[in-house]
């Protein structure tokens, strides 16, 4: 079981396989844990998507892995991962923070209904 925090929550994956500083998941669960999916164009999350490097699509992707770690450092965003790979922070820059804070735009969410 490997552990994948992103700024979305806290993942457990037992189908990843971790080499070196590199994470291969599964299309769905790559999808899940960080919004990124395999399109024609390259990985897209949302409207945005990333053409893939010529010459390097396998360091990338690989059947139905993603390498999310490799994609992490081509998008320049801070990646940590435990010793042993059981445990891996995909994190967003300061950079994108403090834009996002900047903004004043509060992502989506739901409060708790006090009366429960």
């Amino acid at each position: 079981m490997t552990t994948v925090l992103t700024d979305t929550g806290r993942f457990e994956i037992a189908g990843a396989e971790a080499t070196g500083e590199d994470l291969w998941l599964s299309t769905g669960d790559a999808q899940t844990a960080t919004g990124w999916s395999i399109k024609p164009e390259g990985l897209c999350k949302a409207e945005i998507c990333v053409p893939l490097p010529p010459g390097r699509e396998r360091e990338f992707v690989h059947g139905s892995r993603v390498n999310v770690a490799q994609l992490w450092r081509h998008l320049g965003q801070p990646i940590a991962h435990s010793d042993r790979g059981q445990a891996w922070v995909l994190a967003s820059s300061a950079r994108d923070r403090s834009a996002a804070l900047r903004s004043l735009q509060a992502p989506d969410f739901t409060l708790p209904d006090p009366t429960v």
